[in-house]
């Protein structure tokens, strides 16, 4: 191969190398722009985890005093409307709502006849004994007292009800509402991890293509490298070829010279021709003084 195909080769092989040089580059760059991609994706998949906890725990936490509460109300609310009922009993007992009757055991049912027949006697003795006197007009008046009070007591617990049951319709409307925001954030938070862990395990696939790439960069830049190398060493050793043939041209020519001479006597001698005399009048030319 020529000097000239050797520098041409050693151009293409320099061309090679800087374009890979330029490959390895792009893809080292990309290489660390995604693993730093990645490393941020598990940040935030984990810190999305830890928040998701927390607030599972708070929620819980949320419902269990929602349900305390409620049955503390609830409790509240039942006792009052008891006594209330009570009340109802002697002072409205158009208003009043009797217990639901309870099936008795036998041994109740008998307790409950034994009762029954004590009140049975109690009463005929009372109808055996003399008329009561009538009640005083004191006693009248002091009744009447009492029914005031029973129904401003009666009014009071009304009032007491009403505010149960309105701060029981705010905690169950603040309650719905926390659950509801819990299930949306839940919701929303469950979408993110899903998009999060998809596209860290895009860049993950995409950084091992760039590995893989780079690999072979790296290989090309190895024997691109060699290649050049090569190429210079020849160019080098035909630059001292040419260092060698123009250093002794001359000798060459002379020593090509020569030959072409001896060729051309012996050539001459074979076809009869006498160089004695030439030789003679040569040596005789030498002999003279100069």
């Amino acid at each position: 191969m020529s000097l000239i195909q050797q520098r041409r080769k050693k151009k293409s092989s320099e061309r090679s190398l800087s374009d890979v040089n330029a490959a390895l580059d792009d893809a080292k760059t990309s290489i660390l722009s995604l693993q730093d991609d990645i490393s941020a994706l598990k940040d935030g998949i984990t810190d999305l985890d830890k928040s998701v906890a927390e607030a599972t725990e708070q929620r819980k936490i949320a419902s269990q005093e929602f349900t305390e509460l409620m049955t503390s109300d609830t409790a509240a609310k039942e006792l009052l409307q008891f006594a209330k009922n009570r009340l109802n009993k002697f002072y409205n007992p158009k208003l009043y709502v009797p217990p639901p009757k309870k099936e008795l055991s036998p041994q109740e049912a008998i307790a409950s006849g034994m009762t029954g027949a004590a009140s049975s006697f109690l009463q005929a003795s009372i109808l055996v004994s003399e008329d009561a006197p009538p009640p005083s007009p004191q006693a009248v008046s002091a009744y009447k007292e009492k029914s005031k009070e029973s129904t401003g007591v009666i009014e009071m617990i009304n009032l007491l009800i009403s505010d149960l049951n309105k701060q029981m319709a705010q905690r169950e409307a603040v309650e719905k509402q926390g659950q509801a925001d819990y299930e949306v954030a839940m919701q929303d938070s469950s979408e993110k991890r899903k998009a999060d862990v998809a596209s860290m395990q895009d860049k993950t696939s995409e950084k091992a293509d760039l590995e893989g790439q780079l690999q072979r960069h790296k290989d090309d830049h190895k024997a691109t490298k060699k290649e050049l190398a090569t190429t210079l060493q020849y160019i080098n050793s035909l630059h001292s070829e040419c260092d060698f043939i123009q250093k002794y041209s001359a000798i060459r020519q002379e020593a090509r010279n020569d030959e072409v001479n001896a060729l051309d006597k012996a050539k001459a001698i074979l076809n009869g021709a006498d160089f004695s005399l030439t030789q003679t009048h040569s040596k005789r030319m030498l002999r003279q003084p100069m």
